[in-house]
């Protein structure tokens, strides 16, 4: 039987606490091992209940959610952190991001999104609810003039992400900047532009570049 995943919540309130351990406990490979409403203890909490997964709060008494990731930072993560936040200020997401957290989902969007947010960062991936990712890719871009700004694209073969990927390519964005801009590893934008490569069965960035004029991503 393939291990559960292992999870600490820890927010404020009760009703969100009990809400959230609920629907996690409809996934069959999850398991909520522990909670938390305020700050003080959680380091210690993780480690004793060995969870793979912590799911943190900003807004938290006696310690707020960016200094348990401070404290987290200065000793070691034993398990990856995802921020579940009322907060969508992208200072904040760049700093938690930058502190070492792997994922991103504002309380809006968490029912439509916290098992898969769990589900991938997990596996070691970075994980972002779509409003806060249209957000840092907005922030990155915002003074680029030749991205279309007033064009969305619904793609049968490429994700979200993947768009995101294909435009910043195009715009002459390197690995690195897309990378410390978008909170992904190098290896990430790699496995990414290789997928993309592969899906759209071309052997260079000129044919990413193609793709991305012919789909309006960008301008001319």
């Amino acid at each position: 039987m393939k291990n559960k995943i292992r999870i600490h919540l820890a927010d404020d309130h009760q009703v969100l606490i009990d809400g959230l351990t609920n629907l996690l406990q409809t996934v069959t490979n999850f398991e909520v091992v522990g909670s938390s409403q305020d700050g003080i203890n959680i380091y210690d909490d993780v480690i004793a209940n060995n969870a793979n997964i912590l799911v943190l709060d900003i807004s938290m008494p006696k310690k707020d959610g960016i200094e348990v990731l401070k404290e987290f930072s200065q000793k070691k993560f034993p398990c990856n952190i995802i921020i579940l936040s009322s907060y969508d200020d992208l200072k904040i997401i760049k700093e938690v991001m930058k502190l070492g957290a792997k994922g991103y989902l504002t309380k809006k969007c968490a029912g439509e999104n916290i098992i898969k947010a769990i589900e991938t960062v997990h596996l070691g991936q970075e994980y972002f609810c779509d409003t806060v990712r249209e957000k840092i890719f907005n922030s990155f871009t915002h003074n680029n003039p030749k991205l279309n700004r007033n064009h969305y694209i619904e793609n049968p073969i490429l994700s979200a992400r993947e768009i995101e990927i294909v435009t910043l390519i195009s715009l002459e964005y390197s690995g690195k900047e897309i990378s410390e801009q978008l909170f992904i590893s190098t290896h990430t934008v790699e496995t990414h532009r290789k997928n993309i490569m592969k899906k759209l069965q071309t052997k260079n960035t000129i044919g990413l570049v193609k793709y991305a004029l012919k789909n309006n991503l960008i301008n001319p």
